[in-house]
């Protein structure tokens, strides 16, 4: 409903402001603002939760050697928020990532938009989409194992090390 939103906006108000708004947003500049608000809250909420996370303790130490708010935040708080930070960023990445077929509703060239303009001149539906499925697989275990490497490197030193 956001990508129609914005990519309709123009038909609702075609002038703000003196400014013409009809061909304002073009239909990358509305996907990638559609996707962009739909996962920033839940994205903060991940970052908000992750850096709760950190035990009071530590920032209390830190407090007591004299560091400063900013060196606390990036010495202390994030390295440690990071463990309870990326496995759900991670899977918000992919999962935008999948969700990034839904902009072939806007006419934006992205996989199944390719796809499904194949598809129209060759009538082979059902093998064009098990070959974009395959993409998807492909590039969600790429970033997958991405993620594991990551999840790893901040996982050192604690007893969840892989």
């Amino acid at each position: 409903v956001q990508l129609l939103f914005w990519f309709n906006i123009g038909v609702l108000y075609p002038q703000i402001l003196g400014v013409n708004t009809v061909n304002l947003l073009g239909p990358v500049a509305v996907a990638v603002i559609g996707l962009t608000l739909h996962e920033a809250a839940y994205a903060a909420e991940v970052v908000r939760g992750g850096i709760l996370s950190v035990d009071r303790g530590q920032i209390e130490a830190a407090q007591s050697l004299g560091l400063g708010r900013w060196r606390r935040l990036t010495r202390i708080v994030l390295p440690q928020a990071m463990r309870a930070i990326v496995p759900p960023a991670g899977n918000m990445l992919i999962g935008t990532l999948k969700g990034t077929s839904i902009v072939s509703v806007i006419a934006v060239q992205d996989l199944l938009y390719s796809t499904q303009l194949v598809y129209h001149r060759t009538y082979e539906v059902i093998p064009l989409l098990l070959v974009a499925t395959l993409w998807y697989v492909a590039v969600t275990s790429v970033l997958s194992v991405g993620q594991y490497y990551v999840e790893r490197h901040y996982a050192r030193g604690t007893a969840g090390a892989r």
